[in-house]
Parts: C-alpha cells; sequence; structure tokens
C-alpha cells in the first residue's frame, strides 16, 4: 500500500514505518509467474488486487479492492480474467460473473483460517447476531453470511441495519474500529491477527516520521507501467459514482 501511495503521488515523500512488515498474499506472485500465466492464456487480462507489489502491477491490466472487485471485472469487455492473488476473493467474483475468472494460487492467511464451523458456531452463541464475512474469506464461510463486505462496508452495514450484534468475520482489529464508530452495538470477531500488521507501532509511525527513515523508491519505469493499472481503476470508481448520482 505504501508503494501505490508512491506511484500516484511521485513528487511526495512516502514512509514505510516498518521494513519487516510485507503482506505474504502480495509475496505469492512473481513478475516472472506473471509472464507465463500470461503467455498461457493470451486472450485475458490481469486484474490485480491492491495488495500486490508496483512490481506486479506494472504487468497488470487494471487494479481492484475488495470493495470493487465485481465491478471492475464486470466492466471489462474481455471474458477471460486472470485475477491476482487472491484465490478467495476470485473465487467469491465468480459466484457474481458470468466471465470466465482463472484464479491465482494465493491467499491471506487470516481470513483463509476462518472456518465454516467455526462461524456456525459463534451463530449458535449469538442467535440475533448478523454474520458479516470479508470477500477474501473461503466460499463455505461467505455462504453462510449476512453480508459479504470489505472492511470499510463493514462500517457502513453495521450502521445502517437493524441488527444490534455482529459476528465479524476479518482481521480481529477491526472490531476496534468498529466499536469505536458505531458503540450503541455489539460486535463478536471470529478473525485471527495480521502478524504483519502489528508489526507496525506508532514508535515506529514516530520514528519514520523524524528520521525520515525507510523512504518508498521506485524505479520510473515500474512506476508509470503500474500507475496505468491504478489509473483505470480509479477512473471506472468515477465513472460509477457519476452513473448513481
Amino acid at each position: 500500500m505504501a508503494e501505490s501511495a508512491k506511484i500516484l503521488n511521485p513528487d511526495k515523500i512516502v514512509l514505510h514505518p516498518n521494513k519487516l512488515s510485507i503482506c505474504p498474499m502480495a509475496q505469492m506472485v512473481t513478475v516472472q509467474e506473471l509472464k507465463e500465466k500470461k503467455k498461457q492464456f493470451p486472450d485475458a487480462v490481469v486484474v490485480s488486487y491492491v495488495n500486490t507489489t508496483a512490481i506486479v502491477k506494472a504487468e497488470s491490466d487494471i487494479c481492484c479492492t475488495s470493495a470493487n472487485a465485481v465491478k471492475v471485472i464486470n466492466s471489462l469487455k474481455e471474458k477471460r480474467i486472470i485475477f491476482i492473488p487472491d484465490k478467495n476473493l476470485a473465487l467469491y467474483v465468480q459466484t457474481k460473473t458470468d466471465k470466465e475468472i482463472i484464479p491465482w494460487e494465493g491467499y491471506c492467511y487470516v481470513h483463509a483460517k476462518i472456518s465454516a464451523e467455526t462461524a456456525k458456531k459463534a451463530k449458535k452463541i449469538h442467535p440475533e447476531a448478523e454474520l458479516i464475512v470479508h470477500p477474501e474469506c473461503k466460499l463455505d464461510v461467505i455462504k453462510l453470511a449476512d453480508a459479504v463486505c470489505s472492511t470499510s462496508q463493514m462500517i457502513g452495514h453495521a450502521k445502517r441495519s437493524d441488527a444490534e450484534e455482529f459476528i465479524v468475520a476479518t482481521e480481529e482489529g477491526m472490531i476496534n474500529r468498529l466499536k469505536r464508530e458505531i458503540p450503541n452495538k455489539k460486535f463478536y470477531t471470529i478473525g485471527g491477527v495480521c502478524l504483519q500488521m502489528k508489526k507496525i507501532t506508532l514508535e515506529n509511525v514516530y520514528e519514520a516520521l523524524k528520521k525520515e527513515q525507510f523512504e518508498i523508491v521506485l524505479q520510473e519505469e515500474i512506476r508509470t507501467k503500474a500507475k496505468k493499472a491504478l489509473d483505470k481503476m480509479l477512473d471506472l470508481k468515477k465513472v460509477i459514482n457519476n452513473e448513481t448520482k
């Protein structure tokens, strides 16, 4: 995400608080592997989740988030899509489109560990609660959901819903934000902990700002190629927003 900020803001200083904090899912796809996949499916376009490296984005046609993945896929004229790197998100998108989705064998280890059995147990313990599931979860968990939401969508859904209690299937830290923004409702987590996210501390942020250390630096050729994929996603968002006004 720090790389994405730099891609879109080349004239600004972008710092990463802790270089040891690396998304494992983003590391599950390499440029060489992606190039080989593109050769295997020459008629396919590459849609890359924002949780990818800049160099992988540079080999992609368009980016997406968990919130807009379905809209991005359905906006494309091509019928065959290489979706990287999250297999579970790809399988969820496949249920929402008639296009052929070619999933990458990557995953978010936090969401992949959330099981249908755990979700069922939580629903028995909290029978009045709605189950909100992130689309990076496995399909058998998603099928149990009352709502499938990205992180930001979870907040909006919980605010709008008539339910007073919610079981939340995503990284457990999301519970803190939900409780803070919607204090009059109850939230229960069945998610695990992202150890990489927890490596970034307030002290890290302070030190990075104080010393201006761990600056994100990208090769201009990579940055401009990656920006095309991000810009296509952002341009699509503008079109969608205008259509819904």
